[in-house]
This record gives C-alpha cells, sequence and structure tokens, in this order.
C-alpha cells in the first residue's frame, strides 16, 4: 500500500509542478509530461523502477480521450466537411503512411514495423492546433478548415489502427486469419452496440437525469464508458474502442456537452498520467549516443508531413499560402502518435531502439510545433510570392471600403457583439467600418448592405487601410484578448490621442487593456452583474432611487466616458435627460391606501403611461398582473415609466388622486 501511494503522490507532484510550469511558459503541458517521465524513469533518476502499475492506470487516460473523440463525432458535423475529412484527410494519412513504407524498404525494416511506425507519424496534433486555432481565431480560414479536417479523420483512423496493429503481431501464417477475425469481431460488436445503444441511450439517460442526482450521473458517465471498453476488450478487440463507441452513442443525445464537462476532469488527469509513462520509455543516454539520427529523424518527419499536407492540399484546390500554412500546423507529431508507438512497442512490431528514436523525436517536433505555428505568416509570406498579391488585394478592398470614410468608427470583429453595436451607429447615421476573418459572415453580410470587409484587425497594414488615420474611435468587439491587445499597440503607435474601446470577457484583463492604452474597457462580467443586480432590487422591493445612485458610482468606477450612456435594456435613447428615462420603480400598498380592494384595471394607470411589469403577495411573483386582478394590502407593484408619470401612478394607487 505504501508503494502504491508514494507512486500516486510522485505522479500528482510531477503533474501539478509541469502544468503550472508550463502553463506559465505557454507551452502545451503534454510536452512537460513527456520529459517528467523521461526524470524520473528508469533510464534516469530511477524513481519509478516498476511502472507497471501506473501503466494499467494510465491506460484509462487513453481510454476517457477516445471517449471524447467520440463525443465529437458527429454524422452532420462529418458530412458538412466530408471533402476535407473524407478526401484530404484520408489521403493526407495514407501517402504519409505509404510514404514510411516504402523508405522502411529502402532501409530494411520490416512492413509490420513500418505499418505502426507508419501510423505513428501520420498523427497531428489535435490537442495543440486547435487550441492555437481558437487562439488566433484562425478557425474558420482557409487552413484552419483544412486543418480541422484532417485533425477530424486522423482522430477516426486510429481506431481502425488500435485494431491493425495487435493483429499485425500475429505469426505470418495467420495473419491473415488475424485480421479476418479482428474485422468481423469489430463488425458484430459495432453492429450490437450501435443497433442496441441508439435505441436505449437517450431513454437511459433520461432516466438517468430524472433523478437530478450529479454523483449518479457522473457514475452512470463511468459505467457506460468503462462497461463499454470491458466489452470490447473481452471481444478481442482494445479498450480505447469501447470507450470510442460510448462516445458516440451519448454525442446523439441531448446529454453530450454535460457529459463532456463531467468527464474532462477525469481524461486530463489520466492522460497526464500516460504521457508520463510514455516519457519513462525515453532513453536520454540512448538519445545522446544517436543524437545526430534523432535530428535528421526530426528533420525528416517535418519535412515529409509538410510535403504531403503541401501537395494534397494544392490538389484539393487550396491556394498556395493556404496549403503552406495546413503543412505547417500539421507537420509536427500528435497525442495518438505516442499511443500507437507505444502500443507498437508492446506488440513487438517496433525495437526499443527505433521506438527511443522516434518517440525523441515526436517529443521534439512538439516542442517547435508551437514556433512554426507562430511564425507561419512570415514563413508563408517568405516563400509564396502570391500572397503579397493577395493580401494587397485583401488591403485594397479594405482600403476602397474605407476611402470615403472620415470621423467614422472601426469596429474589429463582426460577431453577435458587433452586428449589435453596427444596428445602433447606424441609426445614428455614424459611419463605420468593420473587419473580420469570418470570409462567411462577411459575405452575408456584404451582401446585405453592411460596411464589412475581410481584413485581420491585428495587423498594422489592415488598420491604416481602414482609415486609422481618420477614424474618430475604435472599438474592439472581439473576444480574443490577443487582438485587443495588437490594435492597442498599434493605435498607440500610430495614433495615440486616438480612443479605442474594448471588450473583456474576464475582470483579469480590465488592468492589461487599461495599460496597454485603451481609453474605456468594458468588463462583460461586470456589467452583467450590474444588470443582474438593478433587477434583483428592483423585484425585491428596494426603492430604486438608492439602487441607481448605486449603480451610477458602479459604473462611474470603471466607466468614466460611458456612464451617462449605460442605463439598461429599457432606456428610450441616449440622449435623453435623466428625468426623461424610463425606470422602474416599486410601490408598496399599505393598509387603507385607495388601491386595495379594487382591480388593476379600474386604476387606468396607462393613462400615465405607467406599465405594471409585476406583482409581489406574501413572496409570490406574478409577471405583467391580468387587469382583472383584485389588489390586496402587503401587495408591491413594479411600475415602469419615467419619473413623472411614476410618481402620479404612485399618487393615484396610494391615494386616488
Amino acid at each position: 500500500m505504501s508503494n502504491t501511494l508514494e507512486l500516486v503522490l510522485l505522479l500528482l507532484a510531477s503533474a501539478v509542478m509541469v502544468v503550472a510550469l508550463f502553463r506559465t511558459l505557454y507551452l502545451p503541458p503534454v510536452i512537460g509530461y513527456l520529459l517528467v517521465g523521461a526524470l524520473i524513469g528508469p533510464h534516469a533518476l530511477n524513481l519509478m523502477p516498476n511502472a507497471e502499475g501506473a501503466r494499467h492506470l494510465a491506460e484509462f487516460g487513453v481510454v476517457f480521450l477516445m471517449f471524447t473523440i467520440g463525443l465529437e463525432f458527429s454524422l452532420p458535423r462529418l458530412f458538412s466537411m466530408k471533402r476535407l475529412v473524407f478526401g484530404l484527410g484520408l489521403a493526407q494519412v495514407g501517402v504519409t503512411m505509404l510514404a514510411i513504407l516504402l523508405l522502411a524498404a529502402l532501409v530494411g525494416l520490416p512492413w509490420r514495423s513500418a505499418v505502426a511506425l507508419g501510423g505513428a507519424l501520420a498523427m497531428s496534433s489535435t490537442a495543440v492546433a486547435s487550441k492555437l486555432l481558437v487562439e488566433r481565431s484562425e478557425l474558420d480560414s482557409a487552413h484552419g478548415r483544412q486543418v480541422m479536417g484532417v485533425l477530424l479523420f486522423q482522430d477516426l483512423a486510429v481506431v481502425p489502427l488500435l485494431i491493425l496493429l495487435p493483429a499485425l503481431s500475429g505469426a505470418g501464417d495467420e495473419l491473415f486469419g488475424t485480421l479476418l477475425l479482428a474485422v468481423v469481431k469489430a463488425t458484430v460488436v459495432l453492429g450490437v452496440v450501435l443497433f442496441l445503444g441508439q435505441r436505449l441511450m437517450r431513454a437511459w439517460f433520461t432516466m438517468v437525469a430524472r433523478r437530478k442526482s450529479t454523483e449518479l450521473f457522473i457514475l452512470n458517465v463511468l459505467l457506460i464508458t468503462l462497461g463499454l471498453s470491458w466489452l470490447t476488450e473481452k471481444a478481442g478487440l482494445s479498450l480505447a474502442l469501447g470507450a470510442f463507441l460510448a462516445g458516440m452513442l451519448i454525442s446523439e443525445t441531448e446529454y453530450r456537452f454535460k457529459v463532456e464537462e463531467d468527464i474532462k476532469p477525469f481524461r486530463d488527469v489520466l492522460l497526464g498520467l500516460f504521457f508520463i509513462t510514455v516519457g519513462m520509455y525515453l532513453d536520454p543516454a540512448l538519445i545522446g549516443r544517436h543524437f545526430l539520427f534523432v535530428v535528421a529523424l526530426l528533420v525528416g518527419l517535418l519535412t515529409l508531413k509538410l510535403l504531403v499536407v503541401f501537395v494534397l492540399a494544392r490538389l484539393f484546390g487550396a491556394t498556395p499560402g493556404a496549403a503552406l500554412r495546413s503543412g505547417l500546423w500539421l507537420c509536427a507529431g500528435g497525442e495518438f502518435g505516442f499511443v500507437l508507438l507505444t502500443l507498437g512497442l508492446e506488440e513487438q512490431l517496433l525495437s526499443p531502439a527505433v521506438t527511443q528514436s522516434v518517440l525523441a523525436a515526436l517529443v521534439l517536433s512538439l516542442l517547435i510545433a508551437p514556433l512554426l505555428i507562430h511564425f507561419s505568416d512570415k514563413i508563408v509570406l517568405r516563400f509564396v510570392a502570391s500572397e503579397w498579391l493577395l493580401r494587397s488585394m485583401a488591403l485594397t478592398q479594405v482600403a476602397a471600403r474605407a476611402i470615403t470614410s472620415d470621423k467614422h468608427v472601426i469596429l474589429c470583429g463582426y460577431g453577435r457583439t458587433g452586428q449589435h453595436l453596427a444596428r445602433f451607429l447606424e441609426k445614428e447615421n455614424i459611419p463605420l467600418v468593420a473587419l473580420d476573418l469570418d470570409p462567411e459572415r462577411v459575405r452575408e453580410a456584404s451582401a446585405a448592405g453592411d460596411s464589412v470587409v475581410y481584413g485581420d484587425a491585428s495587423q498594422r497594414e489592415t488598420l491604416v487601410a481602414a482609415g486609422l488615420q481618420r477614424a474618430n474611435v475604435v472599438v474592439v468587439t472581439s473576444n480574443d484578448p490577443q487582438l485587443a491587445l495588437r490594435v492597442l499597440h498599434h493605435a498607440r503607435e500610430l495614433r495615440p490621442e486616438l480612443p479605442v474601446v474594448v471588450r473583456a470577457a474576464e475582470q483579469a484583463d480590465v488592468a492589461r487593456f487599461a495599460a496597454a492604452g485603451a481609453a474605456e474597457v468594458v468588463p462583460e462580467a461586470l456589467e452583467s452583474s450590474v444588470m443582474l443586480a438593478t433587477h434583483a432590487l428592483a423585484l425585491l422591493g428596494v426603492p430604486m432611487q438608492p439602487v441607481i445612485n448605486l449603480l451610477r458610482e458602479a459604473r462611474k468606477e470603471h466607466y468614466a466616458l460611458l456612464r451617462g450612456f449605460f442605463h439598461g435594456a429599457t432606456d428610450v435613447g441616449a440622449h435623453l435627460s435623466d428625468a426623461e428615462q424610463v425606470r422602474l420603480h416599486t410601490v408598496a400598498l399599505t393598509g387603507g391606501c385607495h388601491a386595495a380592494g379594487r382591480r388593476l384595471g379600474e386604476l387606468n394607470l396607462a393613462q400615465h403611461d405607467v406599465t405594471v411589469l409585476s406583482l409581489r403577495r406574501r413572496g409570490a411573483r406574478s409577471i405583467a398582473p391580468a387587469p382583472e386582478m383584485q389588489l390586496d394590502d402587503g401587495d408591491i407593484l413594479v411600475l415602469q415609466g419615467i419619473a413623472s408619470a411614476l410618481a402620479a401612478a404612485e399618487e393615484r394607487l396610494l391615494r386616488g388622486k
């Protein structure tokens, strides 16, 4: 027991330190896990000479990873991206594996080993690429869609590879029979699980959800995941295949998002342990002796995958720039590469020496991947001459849209927030130029007559083309803190006096944006809290004037420039005086007042342009009470109107005047 406890403590301590350090350095934690595994493993400090227990525990990390992939497996999504997924993705995996088979034949490596090696090296990092695509707001770009299509197919391709590799470990004369048996088993299991599962899963989860127990719900998810994994293992297949099937079944129900959130802690923790155990296979001494070979293997891996993706993307109609970007994003190794590499070693398809070298190359490629992605634009502009022309054309379009604009507003981002703001600006006849990187959104909005153009607001040239020197204000509506910081940097360099208003999703970003030169920062969390407080206090019967004063003080602290503008959804207009603003007001009906015992319709409050929003009676609240409702002593009415109308309505309710 003490050995088990020491093992768990060592793994947890290592994981905590690694995640903290690599998050600070903005590097993928998977790299840290691998390095820690190499450090504490039997080939270095030997802090974990017997890692069998850790390996068994880490297997569940792969199980939950495959479960997550299954949750994301959506037939409509696959259908919408079928050309990229089953066209470009299939071609990338197939051509990469074929190329490695040919290279292996040249160096005398057995073809079975080459298949295992090809499968491992064909994979790219879904975690790194998808995360960086979101952070850089490039998910909807041309190369972003290509990258996600290829990654999605790679995730799906892992399933047959997990079946294929154990079959390849059999004797030569039994290989065909073993493969046929594995296919039959997989077909039967898939058929039974999918046929019955589709019918039972939704009903079962609905029954569990009705108990309204979070504990029961999580236990049920674990039961389904591990139960199907056990079933596929008993059928002679892999644990990961059963987890994938469980995810697929749940993805067709309305509970997939809750399940994904509940399972994430288990997946992340156990997957971290898996990568630590993979890192334990690394032998630093052996890598040092074959350092040049490892470097050559790394360069060969990056070059091969880059060329394969570039050529295939061009064949599928991508521009040279988008094709090269896709190649740079996908040329590094991935998480499933380690899974398949470990499986190949366990099935004795790969020798320890080959595994060590390939493992080291994969680790180094993951370290290099963020750098390649960071400098991808510069690399593309350096090697693709047409990219300069395309960029110039994009800037020309921006400049053409903004050339007649003067004293206008530049909107950086044209999502929901940007479009809502544009409606207010257009109503006041204020000219604007909106920049967005979603081509579909730009196409539809432009066709509708909106003043939006495709352009990257984070680039200095784009802001200049949008008329930064002539603009009156810049508003960053995008929910991307890095884009906001880059816009602030360029604006401060080019026009220090130009006010920039920035949207902040997190309170922690407020100080950063203010220090970077933002004239005003609108924190969403704070503003939503302000609005919630307004309605909550009004419905609780608190007099509105003290509430308004509190709100004014709160906004004055954070919104000095806009404190006269933000009055809530019931405001009539920004140019009205305070007395003319529509507001909420509560009236408590005390004993003996005029309204007590009368029907609401008899009081004719509408003649004062006052609306009764709700009525509170003995703790119960009635929204929009009917005119036939009889009022009683102790009722609290929530009225809506301007100050003078509310005063007149209150007089009528209390005194009948």
